[in-house]
């Protein structure tokens, strides 16, 4: 179901109490801090730093991402206010890749990392697989990808370096 947003005059796609628009450029500004803290969260937790990947602290991670031409990328928000954002990487052999999912700290353990998955799920019917890398300290990341959404980690690149690692996950659609 579509809605108008009134607040921002663009229309957004409804799933599971989110709404889900496309990201736009004037988006980099209003999420960049958000991006930023999910990230710095998370490295706390297992590293007790702030850190993230190249350019996630002053937008330019998701102005080459996020606004990639090959992208698909979504702004989420609840109730109006912003949550968090998606990058996908939809291809014609069915064979998709989730580059990003980050939900804002104040909205982290609230469910809404799953609807926004579900949404995934159900707005890309034809996909055969997805694909995904998280960082290899995050446990939360493999917990919440692996028992919540179904992944299953097929290799570790860099296993015995605890910042450097990357768990490769993939999960193939039962549907295909």
């Amino acid at each position: 179901m579509k809605t108008k947003n009134l607040f921002e005059g663009m229309f957004m796609e409804n799933f599971g109490g989110l709404s889900f628009r496309k990201f736009e450029k004037i988006d980099v500004g209003l999420f960049t801090q958000m991006f930023k803290k999910a990230f710095d969260k998370d490295s706390q937790i297992h590293l007790g730093i702030d850190s993230g990947p190249d350019g996630y602290e002053n937008g330019d991670f998701l102005k080459k991402w996020y606004l990639h031409k090959d992208v698909t990328s979504y702004a989420i928000y609840k109730d109006n206010i912003s949550i968090g954002g998606i990058a996908l990487w939809i291809n014609e052999n069915h064979e998709n890749f989730l580059g990003n999912i980050f939900v804002g700290p104040d909205f982290q353990d609230k469910g809404f990392g799953l609807i926004i998955w579900k949404y995934i799920e159900q707005k890309y019917p034809e996909t055969k697989i997805w694909k995904s890398e998280t960082p290899g300290f995050s446990s939360r990341n493999h917990y919440f990808y692996v028992n919540k959404c179904g992944f299953k980690i097929f290799h570790i690149n860099d296993p015995t370096n605890k910042r450097k690692s990357v768990f490769c996950l993939e999960k193939v659609m039962s549907n295909k």
